[in-house]
């Protein structure tokens, strides 16, 4: 670790002085890009955060957001039916709010992919625990590089194993998530995990220091030397050696120690002992404890010595900035101190009472063991008490906030040519449709405990989560994912895309948008183009996000994900909630019963297909332009998610990654097949291109759901079920015809060579 010259400068200028060893380790981390944001804050201001649900916004270790309640629809079960004693709950004035974050272990998950993935789960618990709420829910986003490549399927195995082994273990179930397979992301996965928690009005707690004299506790396993300087690893490209030689970087998890941190806050908070919370992360203590004050506008006096360690001899920069996990930090009013300490206790847990708020300085002071094993009593030869030592005495606003912004170029990434390929439609229907990015991710989801909690209404392998969040009679649907061919291809239509395609996937399930954090992954900013790319999918998303109503609340940045394979495809994984009145969603699956049409489809209207950002294209090595989007996206999701309430309709499916082709062969099932025909002169256009913005709706009453779309929106009717379990789509030039169980073995082809 070491400051940067010019960071140096400035440091010394607001000091007087030269830094100390410790506080220049802390500079170079809080100032670092993962910290920071140095290159991504001047853009973020694109994004609109704000709205009357939104009670937290960002900037806090975790967004809050308020729920709107539907005690009076009166269905307040998972099975959609009121049950004895569960109707409209009491009203006890207090509002029911969810929380969301999102981040990244990107680096950590390349070097250890099973600790990696962990310790990213663990961390975005904690931040849901460091504002009063109980963690409910995952979701899990995950890039690896091309499926036929020996080490991207070590590090996929890793990843999910860490993830599942995480979460199964705190007992918080994962329900949505995503995984995709590109060749750049060989030599820098990414791996993203998003967290609801849930929480009433009179419990919340944010990372604000209040009143100067309260105590700063630390609470949560040991202090070893786990983690060191994980912010700064975190904010360079990966080395050709990075899984050896940065291992040290990497922080080892304990769930165990989390499900008893996790039930221990829940008591903490439950008797109004904490008055404000952080969690251990990037920079470790110090930089918890530093931010913590900072936004309160206050400092504080810690005592390094006094944190609890597992490792002999550790200096003041290794307690400073260790990442070990499993920890919180505490603001503490000093008469409630012992009763933190007898719940800690209580819970097997560490307890440090480490120092307390002031309103000076953010000053850390240190004796160090050789000092304590010279004298017991801490007296000097003399016998007078010995000297502590100042490691760290900085304007604790300066710390957090005195970063400069960089001011890089950027260019635009170039624009692909038009060189569609050819293809025999069958053999390109088995390719898309067999493609580890369009396949099933069973392999995935079934490795998590998806129930644990018993909210959990529809599951994994859906269009997107519900939750049942009996507390006010809500559904709450969560969707989560990107799409690296899209934005490759055109980064800015990309981004407004994936937004489109998250919030389509709510609609599937009936719900309507309530809110939205981000993890914006690029590459290294230095290189204009790449700063580029990254620029437009932050205007993209931003744009869709802001046309859809669906305020940012909140997000993580990483950047610097190259290695030698180059830079990763910028990609920005967006996790999105809705809610709707009940716990019930119509199915993905077709039914015997009802006509399907295909909603929202305007190429189908126009016979003028885009191929670009497709996985036909990347399984047949061509380009095209990306699709058009819908002119009012919003009307559309309102559209969709009232018809997918309606009792006339027997099944909704979205239709997006490995277009029309991908979305039939998931519907169909070995009890009820699908008679489709395609009125298009270009069958491999009409099959595979992948405009956002559209679904398969299978209704009893068509003319109802034309009635219910906006007139901008076309709707065609292209099939019926039938009852011998085959595929049959009619393309004008030939027939595809596939048995159910034919599709589903295609689309085993993740568990087929992992098992």
């Amino acid at each position: 670790m070491s400051l940067a010259d010019s960071d140096r400068e400035l440091v010394v200028e607001e000091l007087g002085r030269d830094p100390t060893p410790a506080e220049a380790a802390l500079f170079e981390n809080l100032w670092s890009e993962h910290c920071a944001y140095r290159s991504s804050r001047p853009l973020l201001s694109a994004f609109e955060s704000e709205g009357e649900q939104v009670v937290v916004g960002p900037g806090d270790d975790a967004a809050v957001v308020e729920l709107p309640s539907h005690d009076d629809a009166g269905t307040n079960s998972v099975d959609g039916t009121e049950r004895e004693g569960e109707g409209d709950s009491e009203d006890d004035g207090d509002s029911t709010y969810i929380t969301m974050g999102i981040e990244s272990h990107n680096h950590p998950s390349y070097v250890d992919p099973f600790d990696g993935a962990a310790t990213g789960v663990g961390g975005i618990v904690r931040d849901t625990l460091s504002m009063g709420a109980y963690p409910i829910a995952l979701a899990d986003s995950l890039y690896f590089g091309e499926f036929d490549r020996e080490h991207s399927q070590y590090l996929f195995d890793g990843v999910v194993e860490g993830i599942s082994h995480y979460g199964n273990c705190i007992g918080v179930p994962t329900v949505a998530g995503s995984v995709d397979f590109h060749a750049k992301y060989e030599g820098n996965p990414l791996v993203n995990v998003a967290c609801v928690g849930l929480l009433e009005e009179d419990r919340l707690v944010t990372a604000e220091a209040q009143q100067p004299g309260n105590k700063l506790v630390l609470v949560g396993n040991a202090t070893g030397r786990d983690g060191l300087g994980g912010a700064s690893f975190a904010s360079e490209d990966l080395a050709e050696d990075a899984e050896t030689e940065d291992r040290p970087a990497v922080q080892v998890g304990d769930p165990y120690a989390e499900k008893l941190l996790i039930e221990a806050n829940e008591v903490l908070i439950e008797e109004d002992l904490i008055e404000s919370a952080r969690d251990l992360g990037a920079a470790g203590l110090g930089g918890a404890s530093s931010e913590l004050v900072a936004k309160g506008g206050l400092g504080a006096r810690i005592d390094l010595d006094r944190v609890h360690q597992r490792e002999p001899n550790m200096n003041a920069l290794e307690i400073l900035l260790a990442e070990s996990q499993e920890r919180m930090c505490y603001e503490v009013e000093p008469e409630n101190v012992d009763r933190v300490a007898e719940i800690a206790e209580r819970f097997d847990l560490g307890c440090s009472v480490i120092g307390e708020v002031t309103d000076g300085n953010y000053v850390c002071s240190f004796e160090g063991s050789e000092a304590r094993r010279a004298s017991d009593d801490s007296s000097g030869d003399d016998g007078e008490p010995r000297e502590r030592e100042t490691v760290v005495d900085v304007d604790a606003s300066f710390l957090g906030d005195g970063a400069p912004m960089n001011d890089l170029p950027a260019e635009d990434p170039p624009r692909p040519d038009v060189d569609r390929p050819t293809a025999d439609l069958e053999a390109a229907f088995e390719s898309v449709v067999s493609s580890p990015n369009t396949a099933s991710k069973r392999w995935v989801y079934r490795q998590y405990d998806h129930e644990v909690g018993v909210r959990t209404s529809v599951p994994p392998g859906d269009d997107a989560a519900v939750m049942a969040i009996r507390e006010c009679g809500t559904g709450l649907a969560i969707s989560s994912g990107a799409a690296p061919n899209w934005t490759e291809a055109a980064p800015l239509e990309g981004a407004k895309a994936i937004a489109l395609e998250n919030a389509t996937n709510l609609a599937a399930k009936g719900a309507t948008p309530l809110a939205a954090v981000d993890c914006l992954n690029g590459g290294n900013p230095e290189k204009p183009d790449v700063y580029g790319g990254f620029k437009q999918i932050v205007d993209g998303l931003a744009d869709m996000c802001s046309a859809l109503s669906i305020p940012v609340v909140g997000g993580n940045v990483s950047l610097y994900n190259d290695s030698v394979a180059g830079p990763i495809p910028p990609t920005p994984t967006l996790a999105v909630v809705g809610t709707k009145a009940g716990y019930d969603a119509p199915p993905l699956e077709a039914t015997p019963e009802g006509e399907l049409l295909l909603v929202g489809d305007l190429a189908m209207a126009s016979d003028s297909y885009r191929l670009g950002g497709s996985e036909y294209l990347a399984q047949f090595s061509g380009s095209d332009r990306f699709p058009a989007l819908p002119e009012s996206p919003a009307a559309f999701v309102d559209a969709l998610a009232e018809i997918s309430d309606d009792e006339a309709t027997r099944a909704v499916h979205d239709v997006s990654h490995g277009g029309l082709a991908v979305s039939l062969a998931e519907m169909a099932s070995p009890a009820v097949g699908l008679e489709v025909e395609l009125p298009s002169e270009d069958p491999a256009g009409a099959l595979f291109h992948e405009q956002p913005g559209r679904a398969l709706v299978q209704t009893t009453d068509p003319d109802g759901l034309r009635a219910a779309v906006p007139d901008e929106t076309p709707v065609v009717s292209i099939g019926t079920p039938t009852g011998d379990g085959v595929v049959r789509i009619e393309t004008g030039e030939q027939t595809l015809e596939l048995g159910s169980e034919a599709v589903r073995e295609l689309r085993n082809t993740i568990e087929r060579e992992l098992e």
